[in-house]
């Protein structure tokens, strides 16, 4: 491999429109050699656009993207990029091998085609046709035909989905290989246990732009809250609750026992202590009281959340 201390991929102001949506507005980022890197972001928030125009598939209205200094295009002829995509197809009618095969003839630095099975745990199925895999056995197929050969930079877009729990955890340690052997890894997913567990950075786009960069901790603090939860006794007043201090989210739901009915409830605050000495001082005695950070996921909805707020 090549080794690199410039970085790996520049978005420089990059905007792209779609009649009268704007897929990616102002978009600024470099991706650094070596980073395992994670895309979040809702539906339609131009995950699948930044990925395309990084891959030269799609090109800017505005705006520049260089791939290790140059195009997209040069990139990938010279094998320093693998990637693999939700859109586009598998050949029919052809075997696992000799489509894997293929992949890795065409590579300008391939690796041998039944490694790559091996690696990527598809050497069961070798001599089936390419039309008869489940849709996490096609997964698997074009993660083998994204790192054919000697690629610097390997690009997913939603890589285990239709995966069961054993592949993606399979799936997830090959990748940390990867990137352990110091390429970057730059994955859009909708799993966000994976970013949290897997990236060592996360990038968080909204309407096509960036609202957030840093580590899974940085993210979830950014959130700026926490989680309570605990369970009461007999009825609640959940009218008494949502005039909590620092409250920004709650739920209450019905908790019946063979010790009698109740409730728990489940609150996110901007101040813990602040939100539990005011429960307590309503007279309440939660039991089972818990306060804990947002994990990524819950931190995720309140970033996007709040911005949604601000665009109303």
């Amino acid at each position: 491999m090549t080794t690199q201390t410039a970085p790996v991929v520049d978005f420089d102001q990059v905007s792209r429109n779609f009649g009268n949506v704007r897929a990616v507005d102002g978009l600024t980022l470099s991706l650094r050699p070596g980073e395992t890197v994670a895309l979040l972001g809702p539906n339609g928030a131009g995950k699948s656009t930044t990925l395309d125009l990084l891959l030269g598939l799609k090109q800017p209205d505005s705006g520049a993207v260089r791939v290790f200094g140059g195009t997209a295009r040069e990139a990938i002829v010279a094998g320093r990029v693998g990637a693999m995509l939700q859109s586009g197809g598998l050949m029919d009618e052809v075997t696992v091998a000799e489509l894997v095969g293929l992949a890795c003839a065409l590579h300008p630095r391939p690796y041998k085609a039944s490694d790559v099975m091996a690696r990527a745990g598809i050497a069961q199925i070798a001599s089936r046709k390419v039309n008869k895999l489940s849709g996490g056995q096609a997964q698997r197929v074009r993660f083998a035909l994204a790192t054919a050969g000697d690629s610097d930079l390997i690009v997913l877009d939603e890589p285990t989905t239709g995966m069961d729990v054993t592949a993606r955890q399979s799936f997830w340690a090959t990748m940390r290989e990867q990137a352990d052997q110091g390429r970057t890894v730059l994955f859009a997913t909708h799993y966000l246990e994976e970013a949290d567990a897997i990236a060592d950075r996360v990038l968080v786009l909204h309407r096509g732009r960036l609202l957030a960069d840093g580590t899974a901790a940085e993210i979830k603090a950014r959130a700026g809250a926490r989680r309570i939860s605990f369970d009461l006794e007999g009825e609640t007043d959940e009218r008494a609750l949502r005039e909590l201090p620092f409250l920004t989210a709650l739920t209450v739901s019905r908790n019946d026992s063979a010790a009698g009915s109740g409730h728990t409830v489940r609150i996110q605050s901007a101040d813990a202590d602040a939100t539990v000495h005011a429960l307590y001082g309503l007279g309440l005695y939660p039991r089972n009281l818990e306060v804990a950070g947002l994990g990524l996921e819950q931190a995720f909805v309140a970033i996007t959340a709040a911005e949604e707020a601000k665009t109303k």
